[in-house]
């Protein structure tokens, strides 16, 4: 499971990622609202970690604004001792569990753990590394950026990334893709392959797309 942990005390912060992280989890943190909530948006985090009092904008309201925009990424607040207004307050905005500081560890990844069964099955959903791809919502992220994918560019995509690190031959694309329907001889899978190299490579730095000349394309199965 990957983990977000929204917390200002750095030290508790470090604290926690390090601890999922040595309990075979991955972990990253910030430590104020706004980035917390745009961290949250990234479709790889599986469970967030979120305390009440951060600068910017307080938990509450990161909760609030993630499920009113459709996330239903599992939320577990951090809250102070005897704040029974925080805790209401969250579980109203759509939080699924709270933690009282001081805590132990070991409840915090159970709490999490828990939660996180709750949740559907994101079924379906391609991930590559740091791509990601949605087929039942039709939608892609890189890095946790949103691709602004044609439906051409989408389906090449999902085809490269459902075989990934193997070779997909252009005639599978032409028959998966276009039905067909193009001349062999054209050179659309081309302009769509560079398309999408502009669009899920370099704009973000990465070498994904490999062609093999005669064969026909690989996305590199690495992170």
């Amino acid at each position: 499971m990957h983990f977000l942990v929204v917390e200002d005390e750095v030290k508790l912060a470090d604290l926690i990622v390090r601890y999922l992280r040595e309990s075979d989890h991955t972990a990253e943190s910030r430590h104020d609202g706004p980035g917390g909530l745009d961290a949250a948006r990234d479709p790889r985090v599986d469970a967030v970690v979120l305390d009440v009092m951060l600068p910017g904008m307080d938990g509450v309201e990161v909760c609030r604004t993630l499920r009113r925009e459709g996330n239903d990424v599992p939320i577990v607040l951090l809250t102070a001792r005897g704040a029974i207004s925080e805790r209401v307050a969250g579980l109203d905005a759509g939080a699924d569990d709270y933690l009282v500081k001081p805590f132990a560890m070991e409840e915090l990844h159970a709490r999490v753990r828990t939660i996180s069964r709750r949740r559907p099955a994101l079924t379906g959903r391609l991930e590559v590394g740091d791509l990601v791809l949605d087929p039942e919502q039709r939608r892609a992220w890189r890095a946790g950026a949103e691709l602004d994918l044609s439906r051409r560019e989408f389906a090449v995509l999902e085809v490269l990334m459902d075989n990934a690190g193997r070779v997909v031959s252009r005639a599978r694309l032409l028959d998966e893709v276009w039905d067909g329907e193009v001349d062999p001889r054209s050179n659309a899978i081309d302009v769509h392959i560079s398309k999408l190299r502009a669009k899920i490579d370099k704009a973000f730095g990465r070498s994904s797309i490999t062609t093999l000349r005669g064969t026909g394309y690989r996305l590199e199965n690495r992170q």
